[in-house]
């Protein structure tokens, strides 16, 4: 006999556990770079990207450290490949215009909310481009991650550059290691920003 189902009654496990598994997709990243200083900021202007979007800490630098010649020489490079720059932090002004200043960033978000979508957007109207002209590099999938995701822009998580310097990160990245794991195992795990030969982004 055919049960018919009841307002109100739970949804069977398995499409619960497949519910689960599409809210958790929107923690996954497109792709996993190791450093941001690897990247081949030309062709990813040749795949129709206009400027490129970072957190800071631990994603250019070590937490809370100054704007260093590393980062200041990735800028320059980025500038010559034809695209611009904007950073996104959830720290504030004294630490993000400084740093964003020093390297010679476009334009930068201080005390920017992440994961709320809003800076991300901010930035792409400022910069007067769609999402998908846009690249946006962090290292944390709760906030830089998800951020990302929420405002329809294309993403890479970066391996961290070092070991944590606050509790609180530490705590953050013990819950994003079951998310991960999910994603090398269920999602379109990816290293490395693919890019056809027609330019097209992957």
């Amino acid at each position: 006999m055919k049960r018919e189902s009841r307002r109100g009654e739970a949804a069977p496990a398995g499409k619960r556990r497949g519910r689960g598994l599409r809210l958790l997709r929107r923690l996954f990243p497109d792709c996993v770079v190791d450093s941001v200083y690897e990247i081949d900021y030309d062709r990813l202007y040749r795949s129709g990207v206009r400027a490129v979007l970072y957190d800071i800490d631990n994603t250019l630098v070590l937490h809370d450290e100054p704007a260093t010649e590393e980062a200041k020489r990735l800028f320059r490079r980025i500038h010559g490949a034809g695209l611009r720059i904007a950073l996104l932090s959830n720290n504030q002004e004294k630490r993000v215009g400084s740093f964003a200043r020093e390297c010679g960033a476009d334009l930068y978000f201080c005390d920017a909310h992440k994961p709320s979508p809003k800076a991300y957007r901010r930035a792409g109207a400022e910069l007067g481009l769609p999402g998908r002209a846009l690249f946006f590099f962090g290292d944390q999938l709760f906030t830089d991650i998800w951020g990302a995701r929420n405002a329809g822009i294309p993403n890479a998580l970066v391996r961290p550059r070092g070991r944590e310097k606050y509790f609180h990160i530490r705590l953050k990245r013990l819950l994003e290691r079951p998310i991960l794991f999910l994603y090398r195992h269920f999602g379109e795990y990816r290293e490395g920003i693919r890019i056809e030969e027609d330019g097209a982004r992957k």
